[in-house]
């Protein structure tokens, strides 16, 4: 497809914008210094990568694949273990899993990692006791000790966050390569999920039915031997993070041999946040010079005019697997806001520059888009000892909606984006594990927002699974 961006762009064009969520670094030359450190270091993607995702996504725009985007909040530094990498790792390819049973369609994984460093506040400082400092903006930016040096952004970070995006990047790979995600070995993505005491006994039944269709299925094409076995039990791993800190993502934009445009090269699939789509924000920006697949999150307050407004300046060719539109509206909100949106886009008039794609064609109306839905940030609450939290049947109910409303619709919900982990936490009530807000002090890791933990996260993907497909048999 040609490629061209008007009116001019540069990676660097943005800085002529109003940059919401903007860090306020106190040393211009330690910024500059570690930028230009940045431009010089390898990509951690590849443009054919990036091109690979674009093609499933474009696959899941009609329906023919679903995508599963999830992992941390806010990754940490000190986090980058091997021990944690694998758990995430794992946790998503067991829900992959579940869907891909229960939908009977390729799942597309993306992990929120090796890469998810910074994180939007709504305000730019924090005060406790009396003391005012700036706010936690993730690690790329400051620390999460409330003290005056922690909290003083620091430019150095950012290479700091991608060495360790680097690393991260590096064991993933490495995992996959050794045959971690072989599907021949469900021993390997097993959790403690099924030897957990509050597991109803009929889930536990159901996952276990479940591995083992799969594992005679698998030697079942073994025994036919008309296809190699090695193209089913090989699962591919994409990475994504919010492209928050604009320093960052354009230090390591570029232009590659043989292809066109500009990548974003420390990440698969960048996304722009609530908070920082404006039209004629920065953020959007630079957003719509780069040739990644992106994500959109957009909340209850999106106006339909607003949103394919957005699109026009996004993808004004309209290219497949280009936008990923996550809707995050709250189980409360979501049956009045998104239907608006769903339409807006469904009936839109043809992008301006849309073209015919090899095989896809030129739609006669509507913009191609991935409908997604995060249904965590539109739910949360505050117990009265002050904890953020989210109920988990709050979520299902975002979800189940979300499936109804875009069925309604005659739209398609083409994924589903979690924040979670692979470890015994205890951030979010209910669920299978039964938590309680008493329990919620037991093992509460997060700095910024609670995450499903890996049993919460497993049993989300059966909602999933039952809502979406013919359910497990």
């Amino acid at each position: 497809m040609p490629w061209r961006v008007e009116p001019e762009w540069s990676p660097e064009s943005w800085k002529q914008r109003i940059a919401a969520q903007q860090v306020l670094y106190p040393d211009r030359l330690a910024v500059d210094t570690a930028v230009e450190k940045l431009r010089s270091l390898p990509p951690l993607v590849t443009s054919g990568e990036v091109e690979k995702l674009k093609s499933l996504i474009a696959d899941a725009q009609e329906g023919h694949r679903f995508l599963l985007q999830g992992g941390d909040c806010a990754e940490a530094l000190a986090d980058c273990r091997a021990d944690v990498i694998a758990s995430k790792l794992k946790i998503l390819l067991q829900m992959s899993l579940v869907l891909v049973h229960g939908l009977r369609k390729p799942v597309i994984r993306v992990g929120r990692f090796a890469g998810q460093y910074a994180k939007p506040r709504s305000s730019l400082t924090e005060t406790r006791d009396g003391l005012t400092l700036p706010s936690y903006f993730g690690d790329l930016v400051n620390r999460v000790d409330f003290e005056a040096e922690a909290r003083k952004p620091d430019p150095h970070l950012m290479v700091r966050g991608y060495q360790h995006a680097a690393m991260t990047l590096n064991f993933i790979r490495s995992l996959i390569d050794g045959g971690f995600a072989d599907l021949h070995h469900p021993e390997y993505w097993d959790l403690r999920f099924m030897e957990h005491a509050s597991l109803p006994e009929s889930l536990r039944a159901e996952y276990q039915t479940m591995t083992r269709q799969l594992s005679e299925a698998l030697r079942f094409m073994e025994l036919l031997g008309e296809k190699s076995v090695d193209d089913l039990t090989r699962v591919e791993f994409f990475t994504s993070h919010e492209g928050l800190n604009l320093l960052y993502e354009s230090a390591q934009t570029r232009r590659v041999p043989r292809r066109e445009g500009f990548y974003n090269l420390t990440t698969h699939l960048p996304w722009v946040g609530e908070r920082t789509r404006s039209l004629t924000g920065a953020h959007v920006e630079y957003f719509r010079g780069i040739r990644n697949p992106i994500g959109v999150k957009i909340g209850a307050k999106t106006t339909p005019a607003d949103l394919v407004a957005l699109l026009d300046v996004l993808n004004p060719w309209d290219e497949p697997g280009r936008i990923v539109l996550i809707h995050r509206m709250g189980a409360s909100g979501i049956a009045q806001a998104l239907p608006p949106l769903l339409r807006a886009v469904r009936d839109a008039a043809p992008a301006p520059s849309a073209v015919s794609e090899p095989g896809r064609g030129r739609p006669a109306q509507g913009r191609r888009v991935l409908w997604v839905c995060d249904p965590m940030h539109g739910n949360s609450l505050t117990t009265a000892d002050g904890i953020k939290t989210r109920d988990f049947s709050q979520m299902i109910e975002e979800i189940e909606q979300a499936f109804d409303l875009h069925r309604q619709a005659g739209t398609i919900l083409g994924g589903v984006h979690f924040e979670l982990t692979g470890e015994d936490v205890t951030e979010c009530i209910g669920g299978a594990g039964g938590i309680r807000e008493a329990d919620l002090t037991t093992n509460y890791a997060s700095p910024c927002d609670p995450r499903l933990n890996y049993h919460q996260a497993l049993e989300m993907a059966f909602v999933i699974a039952r809502k979406m497909g013919n359910g497990i048999a």
